[in-house]
Formats: C-alpha cells, sequence, structure tokens
C-alpha cells in the first residue's frame, strides 16, 4: 500500500530537492557538506534495506548442506546403536539414552547457530548503518549549536573566542529550518530500516535515532520561536 510504508525513493528525492535549497541559500558551508552526506545515506540505505529483504541463497544453501550432514550423521548413530551385536542391559541403555540425549542438545544448539547466522549478518551490517545515522544527526546539531538567536534580534559585544555570526534574522531562520528537515529526514531513513527486517534490537536502535533526532529538532524549534516572537533591540549587551 502506497501510504502504509516509507518510500526510500521518495525520502532520497526530498532529501535532494532539501540540498539544492541548501546550496541556494548557503553555498560552499558545511551544512550543505552535511546534507550532501545526507543525501548519500539516504541512497546506502535504499540499497542495504533491499538487500536485506532478498535471501542469502549461497549462506542457506550452505547452511542446509551442514545441516543434512548433521542429520546424516546422526541417523548412521541410532541406526548402528539399534542393531547391536549383543543385546542391552538396562545400564547400558540408560547411558546409551543419556548420551544420546547430550547429543541431541549439541546438536540443536548447532542448528540453531546455523539458522540464526543469516540474521545475525543482517543485522550487524544494518547496526552500522544506523550507527552512520546516530553521528550525523549530532553533526547536524553541531552546526546549529552557535546559530544563537538572540544575536540576530540585538547587538551583542563579541570577544575574540567568540565565533563569527553573520546571519541576519531571515538567515538564521532558514539555516535553523534547514537544519530540523535534515534531522526529521535522518530519523525517515533509520525507519527504512525496520521495514524489510524484523529484528527487535534494530527497531530498538532506530527507535534510539529517532528519539534523539526529535528531541534536536525540539531545541532547534525552540530557537525558530525566539526569532518569530522576538523584537529586535539596538541595545549593546555584554560579551557572548
Amino acid at each position: 500500500m502506497p501510504y502504509q510504508s516509507l518510500d526510500a525513493v521518495k525520502i532520497a528525492e526530498t532529501l535532494s530537492t532539501l540540498r539544492r535549497r541548501v546550496e541556494e541559500r548557503f553555498p560552499g558551508t558545511g551544512l550543505l557538506a552535511v546534507c550532501t552526506e545526507l543525501v548519500g545515506l539516504a541512497e546506502k540505505a535504499r540499497h542495504v534495506t533491499d538487500r536485506l529483504t532478498r535471501p542469502m541463497i549461497l549462506l542457506r544453501l550452505g547452511t542446509g548442506a551442514l545441516i543434512a550432514t548433521i542429520i546424516a550423521g546422526l541417523g548412521g548413530t541410532i541406526f548402528t546403536l539399534s542393531t547391536p551385536e549383543e543385546g542391552f542391559t538396562l545400564p547400558d541403555f540408560i547411558q546409551t539414552l543419556e548420551a544420546g540425549i547430550n547429543d541431541l542438545v549439541l546438536i540443536g544448539i548447532g542448528v540453531f547457530f546455523l539458522l540464526s547466522v543469516e540474521r545475525r549478518l543482517k543485522r550487524r551490517r544494518t547496526l552500522a548503518a544506523i550507527s552512520e545515522l546516530r553521528s550525523i544527526a549530532h553533526i547536524i546539531d553541531m552546526h546549529q549549536l552557535t546559530k544563537d538567536p538572540q544575536h540576530a534580534l540585538r547587538t551583542i559585544i563579541d570577544t575574540p573566542a567568540s565565533p563569527k555570526r553573520e546571519l541576519d534574522r531571515q538567515e538564521l531562520s532558514r539555516y535553523l529550518d534547514y537544519c530540523s528537515e535534515m534531522l526529521s529526514l535522518n530519523g525517515k531513513i533509520a525507519a527504512l530500516y525496520t521495514q524489510g527486517f524484523d529484528d527487535a534490537v534494530v527497531l530498538a536502535s532506530v527507535t534510539e535515532v529517532e528519539t534523539l533526532c526529535t528531541g534536536l529538532s525540539g531545541k532547534i524549534w525552540q530557537k525558530v520561536m525566539i526569532l518569530e516572537t522576538g523584537t529586535p533591540s539596538p541595545r549593546l549587551e555584554g560579551p557572548a
């Protein structure tokens, strides 16, 4: 259904449009470089999620062959024990039964391990991609960290160590809005990984990234609200 799942292609297109908007207003800036990186991560997510939905044929064939070998070996052992040259005594039967149960447990653990190899490989690849999205969310936050709306509303005396603040009120508002959009789309990219791969560990990691992006975006919108509701003042304030 078109409106019951995220479309990786549409997300990538939206990010490409956002990148063009950032380039038109803030060419050559670090924010543009981060947005370009985010476009690349969206494309990567599209390819990775496509692979996650496909079975790993060679791995499954190898796993099936190993399991068949184990079952064949177990069957041969059972056949040998069921046709002994001499009759079993009760102690022999109990000892053989105990050893057989232990072997079955170990074989079951081995089969479970083989069957879970594909899921664990996909999980590791997915978690590595999600970790990149978590990192870029913090990078986006670093780019808006020194964008103080108070400097756009009044004149504040800077110190030699103060960051350069060259954006006016309108430019700062657009800059912060772009950061918020990038964080929102970053969370949507993370959500793509849960659509084709149902895994509790991956879901928890994606939820963490979405919560992080929502929290960081909330901080940005507090600054935007100050810009929208604040009244410009010409008075000088102390160093910042």
